[in-house]
């Protein structure tokens, strides 16, 4: 840090958590304010926008007060970690409330309030942040120790505000990238998926829409009823096992796994095939699918398929099966989680050509969807840089090297 700035508390330059006294001597109950939930306060957005009003005697009771000016944090995992933080601005009336889980800093006259921001906004605050978190599970929050007593760093406030420009300025030059980055990525990924489907509504006369039971010399699924957590028994041997979000972390080919089983696992299970194609069919991966690159065992909650190579190829059924996505979870739509039976895979018809036909279609799709995980990689590698940036100015500004 720089020889001449200060370092004080920031309980000792920071009011926070202001008194809601204040918004009652300056309104009235039926006075509009800002409200501001959780899902307002943005991550990357120095400043928050509010959409929502509402009369000061519904909100003074139960959500936390802040004012034009303050600095807002949220407290709460993973809402801390992930960096939701902003300066309100524009509040109506000057004031707003929001969630219970905020904590508000308002500055004093010594330190400026987008210092502030960019202070709270380092990787490392939050870090060690995170690692000082007490609470139950999901409801951990950071400590008010590690808060009130964390150290910042105080330069003259011109000095503060030229830095400020800097990070402004930078911020504003990487947030174009990384928009740049992503769109490129979507784009990548938006041309591979317009061509899968184009694959299956351009076909000619030659095709036949056939059930996969029809192509298949074996079509069920999993045995296993258990999960491997359940049962210590069940698992840490030699045979793969393969849970519903293997098959969604995957890309075409499924060439890993997150568990083992025992051979007690096994005799309440099966290997399957390498060349499996596996349907995830339960919860939030519902519809995912991926072939086996290796022997393994799956539960209840995933189909295999191992098709019959003289009627189709085990690559363009997975590929088929990725077009139609959109079509089986629709019509996986449950009450309490989202699911499909195995008779809505028996009974849906799929289009298929001749086998020749099916490995031709293969070949281009591999090739193109090779292309599309290259550049893939690219904008992924340039985000990440981005990243690391943004990291690296926060550093220098805090630490006076800019």
């Amino acid at each position: 840090m720089h020889v001449s700035w200060q370092t004080r508390r920031l309980a000792d330059v920071c009011q926070i958590k202001p008194p809601k006294v204040e918004a009652r001597r300056r309104l009235a109950d039926t006075d509009s304010v800002s409200f501001v939930p959780m899902e307002d306060l943005g991550i990357d957005q120095k400043f928050l926008v509010p959409t929502q009003t509402r009369p000061l005697t519904d909100v003074a009771g139960s959500y936390t007060y802040f004012a034009d000016g303050d600095v807002l944090l949220a407290k709460i995992t993973p809402c801390f970690e992930n960096g939701k933080l902003g300066i309100a601005a524009d509040l109506t009336n000057g004031i707003g409330f929001g969630s219970s889980e905020y904590i508000v800093f308002r500055p004093d006259a010594s330190v400026d309030k987008e210092w502030l921001y960019y202070f709270l906004a380092q990787p490392r605050f939050r870090e060690e942040g995170a690692e000082r978190m007490s609470g139950a599970v999901g409801h951990k929050r950071v400590a008010k120790d590690f808060i009130e007593g964390y150290p910042i760093p105080i330069p003259p406030l011109p000095e503060q505000r030229r830095i400020v420009g800097i990070l402004d300025e930078a911020f504003e030059g990487i947030a174009t990238g990384k928009a740049n980055a992503e769109k490129n990525l979507q784009n990548a990924r938006a041309f591979f998926e317009s061509h899968l489907q184009s694959v299956f509504t351009q076909r000619d006369d030659g095709w036949e829409e056939r059930r996969l039971g029809d192509i298949s010399k074996e079509f069920g699924r999993g045995k296993s009823k258990h999960r491997p957590r359940n049962d210590p028994r069940l698992y840490g041997g030699p045979y793969p096992f393969i849970q519903t979000g293997d098959i969604s972390q995957s890309d075409h080919w499924l060439t890993q796994h997150s568990q083992t089983y025992s051979k007690v696992g096994l005799a309440q299970s099966r290997l399957w095939p390498r060349g499996t194609i596996c349907i995830a069919i339960v919860g939030a991966t519902v519809g995912e699918t991926a072939i086996l690159d290796f022997e393994a065992c799956f539960p209840d909650s995933v189909i295999g398929i191992v098709v019959n190579e003289h009627l189709a190829d085990s690559e363009y059924v997975e590929y088929l099966l990725q077009a139609f996505k959109t079509l089986l979870k629709e019509k996986g739509k449950g009450t309490a989680r989202d699911n499909i039976n195995l008779g809505t895979f028996e009974d849906q018809r799929f289009p298929f050509p001749s086998v020749k036909q099916q490995k031709q279609i293969v070949v281009t799709l591999n090739a193109l969807q090779e292309e599309t995980n290259r550049l893939a990689s690219i904008y992924q590698q340039k985000l990440a840089a981005l990243d690391e940036l943004k990291k690296s100015l926060l550093h220098q500004a805090f630490s006076g090297e800019l």
